[in-house]
């Protein structure tokens, strides 16, 4: 095996191309990308999450036939955030590099971003959207979704670019390196957390694009991710002190609380008793709501299907089991303290709140809560490309 450095020498630029279930677009927005790059030294890195090996047996097509195209092929993660800085914490280039692979992206921008990138000395390079030349590329409902996000995003974390949500750009080594030990790689919006991790704010320059028609796979603009950004601004505006999952988790318990009573009103209406019965119900119905949505939602990248989905939920429900003893120790401690009912109540539900996340995080879903290693509890596999 030829190591590639010795044949092209060391990369200028490491493109990530991050895939879920895009056979149909892969090979050629690789080949437009290498097109694109073939005055600098590169590799194409390809990310692939997709649940079958569609993808990634193209991938390995081209792969035979050129040897700066890599293949990392994740098992049991999902989510655009952690498949970018997995991808980069492998990557060999000074500049590293992001885009969509369905086609979406015009990779003849990269080129004139890296110029500017390194004319201006600045930290990251954008192919914003929103730029007053441009034209979004988007309509309907899902131009409003990411005309709010803009406008929430650049509102928290501050106008380093007319396009926060960005998935085109670039960004030098050392700007990656001083703010990955921030970065939660968690959600689809990953220029958000490149932007706000770092210890000081980016330059960045941009150059105008509009998106293309997609050539493969699906968007993946929806309401949850949506969801997701917000948390994640809360995130960076408390400088990681609240993460992102957490909020999710706590929003999820709030939901809960509507399910339980809703399902105990119903249980009374129906005329269940005793009462103890008609609560240990609404408790396990309310529980079983809050898995779910945060199955889908808060873990939505380590989500849990068949068998393991029931197991899961049992494992959680014994977590937050614990969690109710605790609240009740809490706010009886509280109470003994000639703290107000109110309050004690409040503080009971807040640890319960803390230990249900921590707990059930681990039971769950396997992972530590803020997930901040974006690799961590995958499986990977990492093959070079052959000569």
């Amino acid at each position: 095996m030829s190591d590639v450095s010795t044949v092209f020498g060391k990369p200028k630029v490491s493109l990530v191309i991050c895939t879920l279930d895009e056979s149909a677009s892969i090979a050629a927005v690789v080949a437009e990308a290498g097109a694109a790059l073939a005055s600098l030294t590169y590799e194409i890195i390809v990310v692939d999450d997709s649940a079958n090996d569609s993808t990634a047996a193209v991938v390995r097509g081209l792969m035979s036939q050129d040897i700066r195209i890599r293949l990392l092929k994740r098992e049991g993660a999902r989510g655009l955030a952690s498949a970018c800085i997995a991808g980069w914490d492998i990557a060999r280039g000074d500049i590293l590099g992001v885009m969509d692979g369905d086609g979406q992206h015009d990779a003849s921008l990269i080129a004139g971003m890296v110029e500017k990138l390194q004319a201006e000395q600045a930290d990251i390079a954008v192919a914003s959207r929103f730029r007053p030349d441009t034209q979004l590329g988007l309509s309907g409902f899902r131009r409003l979704l990411s005309t709010v996000g803009v406008g929430l995003s650049r509102l928290v974390i501050g106008a380093h670019t007319t396009d926060p949500l960005a998935g085109f750009f670039l960004q030098t080594r050392s700007w990656f390196e001083q703010a990955r030990a921030g970065m939660s790689g968690v959600g689809f919006k990953i220029l958000v957390d490149v932007l706000a991790s770092g210890q000081r704010a980016p330059k960045v320059v941009e150059v105008s694009t509009s998106l293309r028609a997609r050539i493969g796979g699906v968007s993946k603009l929806d309401l949850r991710i949506m969801l997701e950004l917000a948390a994640q601004l809360v995130e960076k505006r408390t400088g990681n002190l609240i993460p992102s999952r957490f909020i999710m988790f706590a929003c999820v318990g709030v939901t809960g609380l509507v399910v339980h009573m809703a399902a105990l009103a119903l249980l009374r209406h129906i005329e269940v008793t005793p009462f103890w019965i008609a609560q240990a119900l609404a408790t396990a119905t309310a529980m079983a709501s809050n898995f779910t949505l945060n199955n889908l939602l808060t873990f939505r990248d380590l989500r849990l299907t068949g068998r393991a989905w029931w197991g899961g939920l049992a494992r959680f429900a014994m977590a937050c089991a614990s969690g109710a003893l605790i609240a009740e120790f809490i706010a009886l401690t509280a109470l003994q303290m000639q703290t107000s009912w109110l309050l004690a109540g409040g503080m009971g539900a807040a640890g319960a709140a803390i230990w249900n996340y921590w707990s059930s995080s681990r039971a769950a879903w396997g992972v530590p809560p803020q997930h901040r290693d974006a690799a961590a509890g995958v499986v990977v596999v990492v093959q070079p490309g052959r000569p």
